[in-house]
């Protein structure tokens, strides 16, 4: 005997009860069934729409139960022949006009009672299992109709009542005895020992057919929904989630309490003393395997069965110094809450009984506090316990599964991934069990907890990145088609998904929960109609999604102010910029502690050498215990590519705006022939040593005539070409001595303790020197270190261009996404 419980959804359309009957054909024909239905889709909260409507004195009241008149009519019309309508018809209008009674009735009192609210919300349940019993039986089945009200009975509370499971199991039994047809009942309703209609809550329906399954030893239970089985977690709010193919009784209460919706939490006591196996089943694709819900077995390899969560939190807090120490004030608490019908759902303790901290409905939290306050009045006013603590605006998410007290590390990992997502934990819960871990956090947090929480436990195969860049000029025009090209790639060989899901640039920004599609960024950024990186910041902040990183491609010192910003809401941020790192030290000291602090990356591997491995190298010295005693290096490719190519038969001019063509150069060259950005870039390099080094320490041996550095870059270009002969003899004096004109960069650690000296400047380079075969764009770095004192480390290549400094930012972010 098999029992089958299907909810609203799966009797929400005549479409769907059709695909029942299909299901009930199969089942009832090698066994005996026994069917509980919901109320059509939506009904009961019409039902009770119209007795609010109806107490506050509303008489449009009436069109809503008109309008649900004429549904449950259209559905038996449509459901039954013509011929055999009448009876049907005929019972659906005095159901309706039933509930118009009550109506009126409350319309006239101005009143809706519990009883008259369970009353009222009865006649789903029964419309909806009087139509499906009529067209069953029209069609062919061998069918009947019972109300379940006959057999279940319940104590006088209404909303959410109390089965009497001896009364109820008798009656069940003496129902089902021998050989009986097709039996539909409603769900959801029930009778009190006075015969008063009374209701099993939200999800009563499942409960309902748990009660009969297991009054009658049930073969099983098949709870008939619109999703193929127990999720690991909510599918609105993970993509990825996938069906659990078997679970406990226990892990499923455990999810169905903590928000998993597909099953009421009551539902598995009648059945798991007896262990008949419930399954969860699809109604619109009736071949999937679903979930079953047994005894505990083989887990399928997951540690974690499930992940859920419950928003609309709010936490009490109970504190004071007066309860140390002092039986009886958690008894006292309770009790309290107890009394005044207040479910307390979450509750944790310091082991120094200084505080208790409860999680409540946040509907119920201030009468809470009010109830708490006033059973320690005596205590708040002697000052030995403190007013009760609200927080609200919060939600629990919950790990379960029932072999997590066998493998030691899970909470670890649970608290690791969600502080390097920057989601506060509030208050944690662990039973004995250790079946389930649960934190409160913020209820904004919720959606990007659980999609961590999941990609972390059932994932492992993939991680998802999301990307907000800000700067589409050469190198971000680059960057994206790299990450366009390579999105395969890193799917099919890193496990790595990668998301565009914002782009600014000086003028717009735009940003989409969805992502975007590579071949649309600009079109979209061009008609956003939104602008400033501020507000860009703020909509990253907002969307407040797992794994998030902020790319910024741009020389822009504004871009550079939202990094602290971006980094306390654990924001990772990649910097190709170096305003950021080469700006007054504190800001750059304040910036690195804050990403440690806030469990975010912040790279900027770019800010030397482009695409180079230059601080990678040097920041994995010194975490091997090396120590850095001298730093020299070519920083500019910029400028080795103008060295390398000016030789007289070309202007200086001509061959600086050569290389600002070929996208070697700053967007204003005098950054870069001024020395100022190879001053910043070995400023970052022994900053990044350990030195505390500012830019007016370093010496900066300049070779521009300082009128090329007044008005726009044209009037440099035209300075420039008037200045030609100080630089072919610049030329002319580095030939005669068969060297090369370079411009180097080095630090020199101080080992007496002073402040380390840094300087920069134009030098003539003989070829026995490691610089001398330096071509092209190439930018060189030599380590003198502890280890490397004699011949030092050397990183080399190029060292400016779009495409170098694009891949050099993209593997920054796969270091940002690995960590």
């Amino acid at each position: 005997m098999k029992v089958l419980k299907f909810g609203g959804t799966s009797v929400g359309s005549v479409d769907a009860i059709l695909k029942v009957k299909e299901i009930l054909q199969n089942a009832s024909a090698n066994d005996q069934v026994i069917v509980v239905v919901s109320a059509f889709g939506g009904t009961t909260d019409a039902l009770l729409k119209s007795g609010e409507m109806a107490a506050a004195e509303d008489e449009s009241y009436k069109d809503v139960l008109a309008q649900i008149t004429q549904r449950h009519l259209d559905a038996a019309k449509q459901l039954l022949p013509v011929q055999q309508q009448s009876s049907c018809l005929s019972l659906v209008k005095k159901l309706c006009n039933e509930t118009e009674d009550i109506c009126k009735g409350i319309f006239l009192l101005g009143e809706l009672t519990d009883r008259s609210k369970d009353k009222l919300l009865s006649y789903g349940e029964l419309l909806s299992s009087q139509i499906i019993a009529s067209a069953f039986s029209a069609s062919g089945l061998d069918c009947r109709w019972k109300d379940s009200r006959e057999l279940i009975v319940t104590d006088s509370k209404h909303g959410n009542a109390t089965v009497d499971f001896d009364i109820t199991n008798k009656r069940i039994g003496a129902y089902f005895t021998g050989k009986f047809p097709l039996t539909i009942l409603p769900g959801f309703i029930a009778r009190d020992k006075r015969e008063v209609t009374t209701t099993l809550g939200r999800g009563g329906s499942d409960f309902t057919a748990a009660i009969i399954a297991g009054a009658l030893n049930a073969d099983s239970l098949e709870i008939w929904t619109d999703v193929s089985g127990m999720m690991t977690a909510d599918p609105r709010w993970v993509a990825n989630a996938r069906v659990i193919p078997s679970i406990s009784y226990q892990e499923a209460m455990e999810l169905s309490h903590f928000g998993a919706k597909v099953i009421y939490p009551p539902t598995i006591q009648p059945v798991m003393d007896k262990n008949i196996p419930v399954w969860i089943k699809n109604t619109f694709d009736h071949k999937a395997n679903g979930t079953v819900i047994t005894v505990p077995g083989n887990n399928g390899g997951n540690i974690v069965r499930g992940i859920s969560g419950i928003n609309n939190i709010a936490l009490l807090s109970l504190e004071g110094s007066g309860m140390v120490g002092v039986p009886g004030f958690a008894k006292r608490l309770f009790e309290a809450l107890s009394v005044s019908g207040i479910n307390v759902i979450l509750i944790t303790q310091g082991s120094s009984e200084h505080s208790i901290c409860v999680g409540v409905d946040a509907r119920e939290v201030f009468y809470a506090r009010k109830v708490a306050d006033d059973a320690f009045a005596a205590e708040i006013v002697l000052k030995k316990v403190d007013p009760v603590v609200v927080e609200t605006g919060l939600a629990i998410v919950a790990l379960v599964g029932e072999n997590m007290k066998s493998h030691p590390g899970i909470s670890g990992k649970m608290f690791g991934v969600l502080g390097r997502n920057g989601v506060n934990v509030r208050a944690i819960a662990q039973g004995s069990s250790e079946r389930n871990i649960s934190a409160v956090i913020a209820e904004k947090d919720v959606k990007k907890a659980i999609n961590v929480l999941h990609e972390e436990f059932f994932e492992t195969v993939r991680k998802q990145i999301n990307l907000f860049i800000a700067g589409t000029g050469n190198v971000g025009k680059k960057l994206l088609y790299q990450l366009e090209k390579q999105t395969d790639f890193l799917l099919d060989h890193i496990n790595l998904q990668v998301r565009v899901m914002g782009i600014a640039n000086s003028k717009n920004y735009f940003v989409s929960e969805e992502g975007i599609d590579f071949g649309k960024w600009k079109q979209l950024l061009d008609g956003s109609g939104k602008s400033g990186i501020r507000n860009f910041a703020e909509e990253i902040i907002g969307l407040n999604l797992r794994n998030s990183v902020f790319v910024d491609v741009t020389a822009s010192e504004t871009v550079a102010g939202v990094y602290e910003h971006l980094l306390r809401k654990s924001i990772s941020v990649v910097a190709c910029n170096k305003i950021a790192c080469s700006s007054a030290y504190p800001v750059y000291k304040k910036l690195k502690e804050v990403a440690k602090e806030f469990n975010a990356s912040f790279l900027f591997e770019t800010n030397v050498g482009a695409g180079l491995p230059v601080i990678g190298t040097l920041n994995d010295l010194l975490r091997s215990g090396d120590a850095i005693h001298r730093i020299e290096a070519v920083l500019s490719g910029t400028l080795n590519f103008v060295f390398n190519n000016y030789d007289g038969t070309k202007t200086f001019s001509e061959v600086v705006r050569q290389a600002q063509l070929e996208g070697y150069t700053e967007p204003d060259p005098r950054l870069d022939l001024s020395g100022t950005d190879v001053m910043r870039k070995i400023m970052i390099l022994a900053r990044e040593a350990g030195e505390v080094l500012e830019m007016e320490d370093i010496t900066c041996h300049a070779f521009l005539p300082e009128s090329c550095m007044n008005g726009s870059v044209e009037d440099f270009y035209n300075e420039m070409a008037k200045h030609e002969n100080h630089f072919r003899k610049m030329y002319e004096e580095a030939a005669e001595k068969n060297c090369k004109l370079k411009f180097t960069a080095s630090y020199e650690y101080c080992s007496s303790g002073g402040k380390g000296k840094a300087s920069v400047g134009l030098k003539h380079i003989d070829a026995r020197h490691d610089f001398y075969h330096l071509y092209g764009k190439d930018n060189v770095v030599l380590f003198y270190t502890e280890r490397y004192n004699e011949q030092p480390l050397v990183v080399k290549g190029a060292g400016a261009g779009a495409d170098v400094t694009a891949s050099g930012v993209f593997a920054d972010i796969i270091r940002a996404a690995k960590m």
